[in-house]
């Protein structure tokens, strides 16, 4: 289960303001890769919603059946408000609704390894059959 947890006004660069909705999944503990020791933490991530402020401002407090899953994406810089480090990530943190599989897949580049048949010679070529 996710809560959402609050909403924020977005405004792109091109189009028309929107309210997103700040979710938050459940608890979880994680083991610090520095001192092993355990702590707590929760998944959040935000989405895009077609709300006007005032439902939206409803909204803060329902639980949705779903997961906030991990995704890859293109990297990118992300500063770490505490200590103002920048690293680079190339991940990040989507609402994946219940009983439903990921079916949108970024755009991927595409290279063409094929090999023109012209330049292949004769014998590597595949048998045609004349029927």
């Amino acid at each position: 289960m996710v809560q959402v947890v609050g909403y924020s006004l977005k405004t792109p660069k091109e189009g028309k303001p929107y309210v997103a909705l700040e979710l938050e999944g459940e608890i979880e503990m994680v083991q610090s890769q520095n001192t092993g020791r355990f702590y707590a933490t929760v998944r959040r991530c935000t989405i895009s919603s077609t709300f006007d402020e005032m439902t939206a401002a409803r909204m803060v407090g329902k639980e949705m059946a779903g997961t906030i899953e991990r995704v890859s994406c293109e990297p990118y810089e992300f500063t770490i408000k505490e200590t103002g480090e920048v690293t680079l990530l190339s991940y990040r943190w989507d609402y994946q609704p219940e009983g439903r599989r990921r079916v949108f897949t970024p755009k991927a580049k595409v290279v063409d390894l094929s090999i023109p048949s012209a330049d292949v010679p004769a014998e590597l070529q595949p048998e045609t059959q004349i029927a």
